[in-house]
């Protein structure tokens, strides 16, 4: 049997290590792990990597047509919402015109063409958006990741697009951190910190979003799916909740409004996902936030 070629961008990201966990676990897979600089995944010997940077179109062009992948993951992009709002050139090129670049190359190469986007591309009214509800971003990240959605749409032959949101987890000298792991080193070194209670999301274990895309894959189902937790609840409750688990003390918290952090982008107040769509054309289970908080401490050391 003839293994299906998966090539995965943004491979040194959490998501992208992640799918490597998963896909070495499989034998009916070739996997091409991209990203910037050197692979940091620990297990080199796993995949092959090449350094592939999506902004550089002739690069990824020349790349993408060598390796002719069956299934394109595209975990690559600018997610850093307030350095999206005040670099917003550098924005617009990763999360847009590259992403463009992406699906028309998966297009040329009938390849199956995956994009993850984002909650943030919603204006945070209402407690459980579908997939079918209106996008209005509130920030430049919502809209740069909402206009790479349309591309996708326009110019992929065969596309889908997954939308989570609060990915966390643990993966190998990743370039930044996640809320999750925020919150548990504020906490565990008992510093004081400001945390909101006007915002409220499904926080998504890094290993269940792999296993949603990994699930689009093997199926083959083009269209939109939401792909996060199982749990809605603000970030106060999220960081209450990850004290109560590893019993830290929260005397050091402070609640404060989203609008006395003056930060540069705008957040959405409320945007959690309905997973219903993917449990019943999918059969995605996401785990509850307490067992992915098992799953986090586990890999802590």
């Amino acid at each position: 049997m003839q293994k299906k070629r998966i090539l995965i961008t943004g491979s040194n990201g959490l998501l992208g290590q992640k799918l490597t966990d998963l896909y070495r676990s499989l034998e009916n897979a070739d996997v091409l792990l991209t990203g910037i600089g050197e692979n940091r995944y620990p297990d080199n010997s796993v995949f092959s990597y090449t350094q592939m940077d999506i902004t550089n179109h002739d690069e990824t062009a020349k790349i993408l047509r060598q390796f002719s992948p069956d299934t394109i993951i595209n975990t690559a992009a600018m997610t850093n919402v307030d350095a999206c709002e005040t670099a917003r050139e550098l924005c617009m090129e990763i999360n847009v015109h590259a992403v463009e670049n992406l699906a028309k190359l998966a297009s040329e190469m009938h390849s199956h063409f995956i994009h993850l986007s984002t909650d943030f591309i919603f204006p945070g009214t209402k407690a459980m958006y579908k997939e079918e509800d209106i996008a209005e971003p509130l920030s430049y990240y919502g809209k740069s990741k909402w206009e790479g959605e349309k591309k996708v749409m326009e110019f992929a032959e065969k596309w889908s697009i997954l939308r989570t949101a609060i990915v966390f987890g643990v993966a190998n000298n990743l370039s930044r951190g996640n809320t999750i792991q925020w919150a548990y080193d504020t906490l565990k070194a008992g510093k004081a910190a400001n945390v909101v209670d006007d915002q409220f999301r499904t926080p998504t274990l890094a290993e269940d979003l792999a296993m949603g895309c990994r699930l689009v894959e093997s199926k083959e189902v083009a269209g939109i799916f939401n792909i996060c937790g199982m749990d809605f609840m603000s970030i106060l409750e999220m960081v209450e909740r990850i004290g109560k688990y590893f019993d830290f003390p929260l005397d050091k918290i402070s609640i404060v409004s989203s609008e006395s952090l003056n930060q540069p982008a705008k957040r959405p107040p409320i945007t959690g996902l309905d997973i219903s769509k993917a449990r019943k054309i999918l059969g995605y289970e996401p785990h509850s936030f307490e067992e992915s908080l098992a799953i986090f401490a586990s890999q802590l050391n």
